[in-house]
């Protein structure tokens, strides 16, 4: 099954998070791999703790989306050599966190992503990030899609440990 979370709401990633979690408590084996992070965050921390593999190709700064360096894209196609590497071994479910943002600012070839769900015959694959473009979307089984409603920045109150990281 591909499964893809997209948005403008919060919740993309926990929601990834919560599948990985589910997964890994039926003792099936979950490779997550995020694109454009590298902060150490308690959802990276407690898949980690139950055995979860976790890969991050990112430089610890936020990526300027309307120009991205070119070391955010050899990150990114590091990141994907790693999912093609990952997915030959067969895991049960390999998370693609933000991935979707990355195929939108052009990182990441979206045919490159539409290869690796092809060749995902015996894997589960979860896409997450704003911004999924449609040919994702329409290769995706379940598409669940966060929308903003309300959030605490708005007011000028910033992320809380434990809450948001």
């Amino acid at each position: 099954m591909i499964i893809l979370f997209t948005g403008n709401g919060k919740g993309k990633t926990s929601a990834a998070v919560g599948v990985a979690v589910r997964a890994a408590g039926r003792g099936k084996r979950v490779v997550f791999i995020q694109f454009m992070k590298a902060r150490e965050t308690g959802e990276i921390t407690s898949l980690k703790k139950l055995g979860v593999e976790v890969y991050r190709f990112g430089r610890g700064e936020l990526v300027d989306l309307d120009n991205p360096s070119p070391e955010d894209k050899a990150m990114a196609i590091e990141g994907m050599k790693k999912a093609r590497e990952k997915l030959k071994e067969k895991p049960f479910l390999l998370v693609l966190d933000e991935i979707n943002v990355a195929t939108a600012i052009g990182l990441i070839p979206v045919d490159d992503v539409l290869k690796l769900l092809d060749e995902a015959r015996d894997t589960h694959i979860l896409l997450t990030g704003r911004y999924a473009v449609d040919k994702l979307i329409n290769a995706a089984d379940l598409v669940s899609e966060m929308k903003e409603v309300k959030h605490p920045f708005q007011k000028g109150i910033p992320a809380v440990e434990g809450i948001d990281f």
